[in-house]
């Protein structure tokens, strides 16, 4: 009798959970309804190309891959057009300059619909925070990014240069084109963990290249993630093989930064460490976080620690790295611009074997081709926010406060109406007359300026190597895809020579 009763309560209890979940994933749905709804309402004014009613524009640009085929449609839509990844997250897409302005000039948060996915991976970083929150952090990190602290760090990168130079000089001999995109990701790993955690001149350990690797493989699925809508809930994205991948990777990143900073708190505890850390010619990112408090003398939390260094390295890491490859691959394309980098590098430089911070504001065409190789290339092709009040454009159209934008900057530098000849890379775009007479929201590679790295290793390279395009014979293939960073669809490649003229890589 007790079975029974026990079985029939089992039966009941089942019933009530399975109503429950009904009920409950219904008012999700039409929670999901009546947003699409706010959005597409907001949007009405802004014709787009034609969407896929399960779909969106997501199908059709993991199809074609998402960059060209953007460009093409801001061709056929001036200004903005509405972008729908699946049926219920839309956004008005903009790449005109003057819409930009009306957004990036305002103090918008981010969209969490985007950069909640960063979440799991690294936390309430800088770039998922916004409001009082993020301008606690930035005050507490922007000692980090002085001048002073940033000057020692160009030895630093010449050394992880000079490193993967010499990989390169073996690899000329050959006269065989190869992926740069791999050696500049690790040259970048290794200058990222030298500044970040103090890492010696030893190269990468093991555990820096399962990290390395944990990262690039994070990257990777976070743009999957955001072009594919059935994986935009959470609950469905953690139960799917692709989902199960990103928490095994992001666990070995986790483990990573949380060894290192267990590491150093203990090393610090050490007079004699504390010492040499205070005399060392630069302190790393984590010195400086341990040391940072705010106004009421309270440090930052182990989960902030993690947070901020996990931000760190990703966006440290992965743009850094599309950026010089990017520029490699465009010396490999336009050799006249190449020949004028290096005369301009070895004018710099003279008798000396290496760069010095001084040296940075002289490399005026360098600058150029840097700057016209991230208009072409930028390494952050994407940015999200939304709207917490009303915005008003130039042509009269408006969106409501809740709207979702998505700054589509890899539009915005092929622009046509901005930028004639969009397709060709001209670095005399960058002259101070032409940069005087363009509209100032008209080029925002990282939503920001090129950093001081890529100066240094596309000078180190322009002195000592020769680029060249692929051979005809090679498999390489340059196309581009991204909605996190500009990585090539499969690998960057280039043939590179060493000049005849110089005897050995400067070290």
């Amino acid at each position: 009798m007790l079975s029974v009763l026990l079985s029939l309560n089992l039966s009941h209890l089942g019933l009530w959970a399975s109503g429950l979940i009904l009920v409950l994933g219904f008012l999700k749905l039409i929670r999901l309804l009546l947003r699409r709804q706010m959005l597409a309402r907001a949007m009405d004014s802004f014709p787009g190309p034609p969407t896929h009613w399960l779909f969106g524009h997501a199908l059709e640009i993991q199809k074609t891959g998402s960059l060209d085929k953007v460009v093409s449609w801001a061709h056929q839509f001036p200004y903005a057009h509405p972008l729908w990844l699946g049926q219920f997250l839309g956004f008005l897409n903009i790449y005109e300059p003057d819409y930009v302005k009306a957004v990036y000039s305002r103090g918008d948060p981010k969209a969490a619909d985007v950069y909640d996915f960063f979440l799991q991976w690294i936390g309430k970083g800088l770039l998922v925070l916004h409001g009082p929150k993020w301008y606690e952090h930035r005050k507490l990190l922007t000692p980090g990014f002085h001048y002073d602290v940033l000057k020692p760090y160009v030895a630093v990168f010449n050394n992880s240069t000079h490193a993967m130079l010499d990989k390169w000089e073996e690899k000329a001999r050959e006269d065989k084109s190869f992926d740069i995109f791999c050696d500049v990701g690790h040259m970048a790993l290794d200058s990222l963990m030298k500044c970040t955690f103090g890492k010696g001149n030893s190269g990468l350990s093991h555990r820096d290249n399962s990290y390395y690797l944990a990262v690039s493989d994070l990257t990777l699925l976070m743009q999957q993630r955001i072009e594919s809508f059935q994986y935009h809930n959470d609950f469905i994205y953690w139960l799917t093989p692709h989902g199960r991948r990103f928490l095994r990777a992001c666990q070995e990143a986790h483990d990573h930064t949380d060894q290192v900073i267990r590491e150093r708190k203990a090393a610090l505890q050490d007079e004699k460490e504390q010492e040499k850390i205070q005399n060392r010619r630069h302190l790393d990112f984590l010195d400086i976080l341990l040391g940072a408090r705010d106004e009421s003398g309270i440090k930052l939390s182990d989960a902030d620690l993690r947070a901020e260094v996990d931000t760190f390295m990703f966006e440290g890491h992965d743009t850094t790295t599309s950026g010089i490859s990017w520029f490699l691959y465009c010396m490999a394309l336009y050799p006249e611009h190449q020949s004028r980098c290096r005369e301009e590098v070895c004018e710099i430089l003279g008798d000396r074997d290496s760069f010095q911070w001084d040296d940075l504001g002289k490399m005026t065409y360098l600058t150029m081709c840097i700057k016209e190789s991230l208009r072409l290339y930028p390494p952050v092709p994407q940015v999200y926010r939304q709207l917490s009040k009303p915005v008003n454009f130039v042509d009269g159209r408006s969106l409501p406060a809740g709207s979702l934008i998505s700054l589509h900057i890899y539009a915005l530098h092929r622009n046509s109406s901005v930028w004639p000849d969009s397709e060709v890379f001209d670095p005399l775009r960058f002259t101070p007359e032409n940069v005087a007479t363009r509209h100032p929201f008209a080029f925002m590679p990282f939503s920001a300026g090129p950093s001081i790295f890529m100066f240094l290793a596309g000078g180190g390279l322009a002195e000592s190597f020769q680029e060249k395009p692929p051979n005809q014979n090679s498999q390489c293939e340059s196309t581009r895809s991204g909605t996190l960073t500009v990585l090539p669809r499969s690998v960057a490649c280039v043939q590179v020579n060493q000049l005849i003229s110089q005897l050995s890589i400067h070290k």
